[in-house]
């Protein structure tokens, strides 16, 4: 079984990465990445989860915020595919229901190893913050593609954009905690006994 704990270093021309998760944590989030609202969203997700999650990034901010956004979700991914090594003993889905005031969020995950997301989030705005409303879209599909997970996110309702995308965050988070919860077996838990 893996430690449940990842350092990631990324390094490209656009994006200067250094990332630490440990996923037997209580929620302390140290998060820098230039884009306030990102920023929170991270945070929110590492409080609920009960991850620690220390996330510095310098990126090319003068170009916009694609980069960022998106390299920090890859290596929050990576991070997180490392930590769970061969995902033996872990409950594997998640699923849970957030709501933030009007806003209500739904998100189901599966760490089945096999990347795949379906995000709907319906936001409005074109920025909330310094972050493009698509960039955060971005954000959720590049973690389940790095982190090899199924995920399913779903804005039921809400006119709040801020109110919106936070939902879906710490909806995120706490069907995270479930899908990486120890369930006290020593199994991979699929039938073809590899995730």
């Amino acid at each position: 079984m893996s430690t449940r704990q990842a350092s990631v270093e990324r390094r490209t021309l656009e994006t200067r990465i250094s990332l630490e998760l440990n996923l037997n944590g209580s929620g302390q989030a140290e998060i820098g990445t230039g884009i306030g609202f990102l920023d929170h969203m991270l945070t929110a997700l590492a409080k609920h989860a009960r991850f620690d999650l220390r996330l510095q990034c310098e990126g090319d901010l003068e170009v916009d915020d694609h980069h960022t956004a998106e390299d920090c979700a890859l290596a929050l991914g990576q991070a997180l595919d490392q930590a769970l090594g061969e995902r033996r003993g872990i409950a594997r889905f998640g699923s849970a229901y957030a709501p933030l005031d009007e806003a209500l969020a739904r998100v189901v995950v599966d760490l089945s190893g096999r990347p795949c997301a379906v995000v709907e989030l319906g936001l409005t705005r074109e920025m909330i913050g310094e972050i493009a409303a698509e960039n955060l879209t971005h954000v959720f599909v590049s973690l389940a593609m790095a982190g090899r997970m199924a995920l399913h996110v779903d804005l039921l309702r809400g006119q709040n954009d801020h109110h919106r995308a936070e939902a879906a965050f710490k909806a995120l988070a706490l069907a995270l905690r479930q899908a990486v919860a120890l369930d006290g077996s020593s199994g991979v838990p699929s039938t073809k006994g590899v995730l």
